[in-house]
């Protein structure tokens, strides 16, 4: 799958623009993580990318057709879309919230079938949650609700799915867990584009990386060309150290030595 965005701005009423001269490309089923600091529009690019904010210049195309043309059913069959937080309005069973995902896999004013249901239950083992099935969504826990939101996601069968900094909420366990779940997916040849703060993310990952700032995309390339010191610098104003321990290169915020204060 190809997406294209190219040369796109957006702003909201009364304010800048918060995207001005934005492009980007993106293969599937490659990872594309996207770096930014806070306020540079990252959440906004992905709203515009699935179509949910109208862009006043510009286009933004999904396999060659603008995405302005797609139906939302047909959207949905191409690209899943996961928000920074989902909060639950009604304590619908687990397995119920998977199965939602089917919607536009099955026909209007249909139910999921059995075998819908079998496959939503496929999803959650594969994430390892499939014990979550018969709780309330209500009471899941915050990273439990991530999983589920992604195991639906994974219903859909997209060729892409787009995470708005799905790591926001996890703590340091769950946020490693997460990026090797990246991983999974990406071999099972599913195309994943995130936005994240961190770029140690990206560098796990291996991924394609590119980095949002004044609204446009400034720097793209695999995560060893774009994660440099000089980069991370000017991204998020401190000196940042990029280290190779082992087989391993990790991000360092701040001086180091023993006289680091």
């Amino acid at each position: 799958m190809n997406l294209e965005v190219d040369d796109i701005a957006f702003g909201y009423e009364s304010s800048r623009k918060v995207l001005e001269h934005t492009s980007l490309s993106y293969e599937s089923p490659e990872v594309l993580c996207i770096l930014g600091a806070n306020g540079t529009g990252k959440s906004t690019l992905l709203q515009c990318i699935i179509g949910a904010l109208e862009i006043s210049a510009g286009s933004i195309t999904v396999d060659r057709v603008p995405v302005v043309h797609y139906s939302a059913r047909d959207f949905a069959r191409k690209v899943a879309y996961l928000p920074q937080t989902h909060t639950p309005s009604f304590a619908y069973k687990v397995i119920d919230v998977v199965a939602m995902g089917r919607t536009s896999r099955i026909g209007y004013l249909s139910s999921p079938s059995d075998k819908d249901v079998a496959f939503a239950y496929e999803q959650l083992d594969y994430l390892g949650v499939g014990h979550l099935a018969e709780k309330p969504y209500t009471d899941i826990s915050g990273g439990e609700r991530q999983l589920v939101m992604i195991a639906s996601a994974l219903t859909q069968e997209p060729e892409l799915m787009i995470l708005d900094e799905p790591t926001a909420h996890l703590d340091f366990g769950n946020a490693y867990r997460f990026i090797e779940l990246v991983k999974k997916l990406r071999d099972r040849n599913m195309g994943v584009l995130m936005t994240t703060h961190f770029p140690d993310h990206a560098l796990m990952l291996g991924s394609k990386t590119a980095i949002l700032s004044g609204g446009r995309i400034v720097a793209e390339g695999l995560a060893h060309e774009v994660v440099t010191e000089e980069n991370m610098r000017e991204l998020y104003g401190i000196e940042v150290h990029v280290e190779h321990i082992g087989n391993r290169t990790i991000c360092l915020p701040g001086p180091l030595g023993n006289d680091a204060k």
